[in-house]
């Protein structure tokens, strides 16, 4: 049988010989294929878990599954020979790709898996930068504690301003020659008013109100004077004559508080030299006053050198020039005409050089009432900041008590142009209007410091207002 086929065979021309053996190949190889899809189905249907369990392998075990796609990779280069016959050979490229397709997205689905933890870790590190705010107000609270201990330095400077020495014998008898006149007046009509009262009744404080006008005290002051004893006495009906007269002595001894709480001497600081500038009106013996203190400062062993700031009048500087011959002391003079805060700015500048320890600036004497002269002044006291910083170290108004209430109005004015530090006020002996003090106490808050009570060096004193009230009320 094979003989005879293998005779028809040979009998059979080239052209269908080729064709056949063609055709015995792809009927071979179409066989094949099919055994070899049968065969990996076969395969996959074995590992293959109940249908629950599907999705879990997939993701858990991926790398398990890669080798069993290798395989028909490897047979793939088969089915590449029939080419010819497409229709055929297009059924398994169809499944081929069904597995592949998987295997493609297994992949995906870890890549968002390693994003999350990368995502996480910011997190983390946001609560640390959460650390040093809690940190910050710790640094705030020592700050806090800082003003609390600054407070009590403040309380003992005001503790010991008002501490004020009791008058000496000395000041007790320079009080009374500065306030003979006034003294006499205004307590012999006191004492007469209150003679044999009872009570604050309304004829009594008239009676008051003008014993007090007669001393120069001044109108609002004796305004506050009166209603302090008003309330005081309200409701009291047997006070004598004494009680009245001590209930007013407190009154008029919280009204010169100024005084009170005033250092006991001129400003002393550390740096040099030491300036003390002095202004007032024509008349009120200022020059006189800058003699006899630079005669105390020599006393006490003080180098002092004066200033002859006046170069409108050739006799204010020649006065000058006759106090610092009498105390020994070199003066600075100008030209006369020269601008005086160019006068004052070269003295300050000469004191420093010549190591001077205090300087005495004389301004030129003005009425309060020319404004281009005391704008002057306003210059004056800035020259002299320039020169050395925070001088001058006074500015003391000299005022003459026999001018009674005008003296107010002149510290009023003198005030509002430069700062004054105290008052000096002369020739209290030779008036009966020494209540004058009571009122620039009250009404502008400045303190006196000197007072004149004589011709006399020595005449010029330190003011104390417990002497002062002692003394008005023997």
């Amino acid at each position: 049988m094979q003989e005879q086929i293998l005779a028809l065979l040979n009998s059979l021309p080239p052209v269908v010989k080729e064709n056949l053996a063609l055709a015995i190949c792809i009927i071979a190889t179409v066989i094949g294929g099919c055994i070899a899809i049968k065969f990996t189905k076969k395969k996959e249907a074995l590992p293959t878990p109940p249908k629950d369990g599907l999705e879990g392998p997939k993701t858990e075990e991926p790398k398990a599954e890669e080798p069993k796609t290798e395989e028909p990779k490897a047979e793939e280069p088969k089915a590449e020979e029939p080419k010819a016959e497409e229709p055929k050979a297009e059924e398994p490229k169809a499944e081929e790709p069904k597995a592949e397709e998987p295997k493609a997205e297994e992949p995906k689905a870890e890549e968002p898996k390693a994003e999350e933890p990368k995502a996480e870790e910011p997190k983390a590190e946001e609560p640390k930068a959460e650390e040093p705010k809690a940190e910050e107000p710790k640094a705030e609270e020592p700050k806090a504690e800082e003003p609390k201990a600054e407070e009590p330095k403040a309380e003992e400077t005001k503790a010991e301003e008002p501490k004020t020495e009791e008058p000496t014998a000395e000041q007790i008898d320079g009080m009374k020659r500065g306030l003979a006149k006034t003294q006499s007046g205004f307590m012999a009509r006191l004492n007469a008013a209150l003679f044999g009262k009872k009570g604050l009744s309304a004829e009594l404080l008239e009676e008051l109100e003008s014993i007090l006008y007669s001393a120069d005290i001044g109108v609002r002051t004796v305004d506050h004077l009166l209603e302090a004893l008003k309330a005081r006495y309200a409701k009291q009906s047997g006070n004598d004559a004494e009680e009245v007269k001590e209930s007013l002595k407190d009154e008029i001894i919280t009204l010169l508080a100024p005084s009170l709480n005033a250092p006991k001497s001129l400003a002393r600081p550390n740096t040099a030299p030491i300036i003390y500038m002095f202004v007032g009106v024509n008349g009120v013996g200022k020059t006189t006053t800058i003699g006899k203190i630079a005669s105390q400062l020599i006393n006490e062993g003080k180098s002092v050198m004066l200033a002859a700031g006046d170069t409108f009048r050739a006799a204010a500087a020649d006065q000058l020039q006759v106090w610092a011959e009498r105390n020994n002391c070199p003066i600075f003079r100008g030209k006369e005409g020269q601008d005086p805060a160019s006068v004052i700015f070269g003295a300050a500048k000469q004191a420093a050089a010549d190591h001077i320890d205090y300087l005495l600036v004389d301004t030129a004497g003005r009425l309060h009432t020319k404004t281009n002269l005391m704008e002057e002044l306003k210059k004056v006291h800035r020259v002299l900041g320039k020169a050395r910083e925070g001088a001058p170290d006074e500015v003391l108004l000299v005022v003459d008590a026999t001018t009674g209430q005008n003296a107010i109005l002149q510290a009023k004015e003198f005030s509002a142009v430069t700062p004054l530090s105290g008052i000096i006020l002369t020739k209290l002996d030779g008036t009966s209007k020494g209540g004058v003090i009571i009122g620039i106490n009250a009404e502008l808050n400045i303190p006196i410091r000197y007072i004149g009570v004589g011709e006399k060096i020595t005449d010029l004193q330190p003011f104390n207002a417990k002497a002062f009230v002692k003394t008005l009320f023997e």
